[in-house]
């Protein structure tokens, strides 16, 4: 395997099969671009020459210890995480969901896009083209800045035969939206976003007739869908400038915190931290999205599942905290109110999960659609504070698409 790493963790044994840098700055010029590794004084001419990252290869000499470099990212994110359940104050003036969700149409779109041609060059051995990923990254941060709700909402609202695009674009507005809970810094807030974007990758390397099918997998198919982590993380590391944090994070998306995931069967604390909180935002998303062999399952389900799973599979702590930063009733949710009219999450406002703000658009007790109004169940009588939420409904019992009123 290829593999980016650090010139500070090169060692005698390994294999360079790229040094990463122009003939000008060889610092073997003469020779080819691949060498052994093996005595310290090469490794020291490769640092000399002001080289920061080099290619090995893992099959021809020693891989690097992935541990110890899980640890030292894992370490420096933990100093950049603050305890605070709020979100990171930023210079971005809020909007409202109305104002915002015209935009957040434009950026989805435009997203689906970028990764859909970002696949198909990967599936032919291109470049992954990284400003296009960053162009994708900083529209999504920019929209969640401005109302976090707006690409949460129509994240839901997809086409079933391109699911791979539009769960990337999806997952990385939750992981996004996530980070910022956490109290990440900008820079690893991107770093998680082109993480989540990209996290899907190798499925580009998948057999076609495996994609396309519309029944269950069965268990020699699935292992292969498995490999799309190797591949995407092959990819990653031969193409394009990607951090090498967020590399770490796209590989370990299907690990879990008991070891039943994969690749690695890892545990605990061997996962890296970014890794964990993608984990938790993929199986959210995939959960609530319809499949061809399955429909969704709604949000409030999903999470109660994910909940459940909190200890096992994902870290209990993370999981509490991703249910606050999207809410018990998510955006785009369908509800009913006490009052026996049903409404759609539009925000939440209030420190209160179970008060958001909603949009009525059905009265049950008449039965028919209403004109649309907003109540902030967090306010006194008048504004909707008298009414309450009882339950979830499913917007196919009653003919209606909860995405259309955003």
């Amino acid at each position: 395997m290829i593999k980016k790493i650090k010139t500070e963790n090169l060692k005698t044994g390994m294999y360079i099969s790229d040094l990463n840098c122009g003939w000008l700055k060889h610092p073997f010029f003469g020779t080819m671009r691949s060498i052994k590794v093996d005595s310290d004084h090469i490794i020291s001419k490769i640092e000399e020459s002001g080289i920061i990252e080099v290619y090995i290869d893992t099959e021809q000499g020693l891989d690097i210890d992935e541990a110890s470099a899980k640890k030292e990212i894992d370490e420096e994110l933990k100093e950049k995480i603050k305890n605070s359940e709020e979100p990171v104050p930023e210079p971005v003036r809020p909007v409202s969901i109305d104002e915002e969700i015209f935009n957040a149409k434009k950026i989805k779109e435009e997203t689906v896009e970028i990764i859909h041609e970002v696949m198909n060059e990967a599936l032919v051995g291109g470049e992954i083209e990284k400003g296009k990923v960053d162009h994708a990254v900083d529209d999504i941060i920019s929209s969640v800045l401005r109302n976090q709700g707006a690409l949460v909402g129509l994240g839901r609202l997809r086409k079933i035969d391109e699911y791979v695009y539009y769960h990337s674009m999806s997952v990385s507005v939750l992981s996004i939206t996530f980070g910022r809970y956490l109290g990440f810094d900008p820079e690893l807030v991107k770093d998680l976003g082109t993480a989540a974007i990209l996290h899907d990758i190798g499925i580009s390397q998948i057999p076609e007739n495996i994609l396309r099918k519309t029944s269950p997998l069965n268990d020699d198919e699935y292992e292969e869908v498995k490999k799309h982590v190797e591949y995407g993380r092959i990819l990653l590391e031969q193409n394009g400038d990607i951090p090498e944090r967020s590399i770490l994070a796209a590989y370990h998306h299907h690990e879990k915190l008991d070891g039943t995931g994969y690749p690695n069967g890892l545990k605990g604390d061997e996962i890296s931290l970014l890794g964990q909180v993608m984990a938790i935002t993929d199986v959210y998303d995939a959960l609530t999205t319809k499949r061809s062999w399955r429909g969704r399952i709604e949000p409030t389900e999903a999470l109660r599942m994910i909940y459940e799973w909190g200890g096992t599979q994902f870290s209990s702590e993370l999981v509490q905290k991703f249910i606050r930063s999207i809410g018990v009733y998510p955006v785009g949710s369908l509800v009913r109110l006490e009052s026996g009219m049903i409404g759609v999450i539009i925000s939440h406002t209030s420190e209160d999960l179970l008060k958001p703000v909603i949009r009525v658009i059905y009265d049950t007790n008449r039965e028919y659609v209403v004109m649309p109004y907003t109540v902030d169940l967090s306010k006194g009588p008048g504004n909707g504070g008298s009414d309450r939420i009882i339950g979830y409904e499913h917007p196919e019992k009653w003919n209606l698409q909860p995405e259309a009123y955003l």
